[in-house]
């Protein structure tokens, strides 16, 4: 599968929005990650490897990464949305939002039945952009007519 060229998209307030593996700082994600909620004391050779198995996209500003998210896909008929996250300053400004956006509108990524993440705080985040609840944590986008052929 021939995947879509790497885009960078500007945001307000200098913010710069990529999906360029190479711009990704697996040093910052690592701090972060190691303690959020969800993976408290994970290596950096697992996150590492999670990101090489997933489409990545990053926030930055000044050249520093403050926002992650990916995605790990069949790019035909599942998503699941994991590691999202901004930095606790940058908060607020719509950067987990942009990256939700980033995500809905990727070219690899339409016509997919289901999308599912794990919350245990962000389910308005997340239903502003169409989630739904299936439980506590899970929260899922489902159409089962997205991958339907069009005659």
């Amino acid at each position: 599968m021939t995947l879509a060229a790497t885009t960078e998209t500007a945001l307000p307030d200098g913010y710069l929005l990529s999906d360029d593996p190479a711009a990704l700082q697996p040093e910052a994600i690592h701090a972060y990650l190691t303690r959020s909620y969800w993976s408290p004391g994970i290596g950096i050779a697992l996150v590492e490897k999670a990101m090489a198995g997933s489409h990545c996209v990053g926030v930055y500003l000044d050249g520093g990464q403050v926002a992650f998210a990916r995605v790990i896909t069949d790019h035909a008929t599942f998503a699941h949305l994991a590691d999202v996250y901004v930095l606790e300053a940058h908060q607020g400004k719509g950067l987990a939002s942009a990256m939700l956006r980033y995500f809905d509108g990727h070219p690899d990524l339409q016509r997919l039945r289901r999308w599912n993440l794990n919350t245990l705080d962000a389910h308005t985040l997340y239903e502003r952009h169409g989630w739904k609840r299936v439980n506590e944590t899970i929260m899922q986008r489902h159409d089962p007519d997205a991958s339907r052929e069009v005659a």
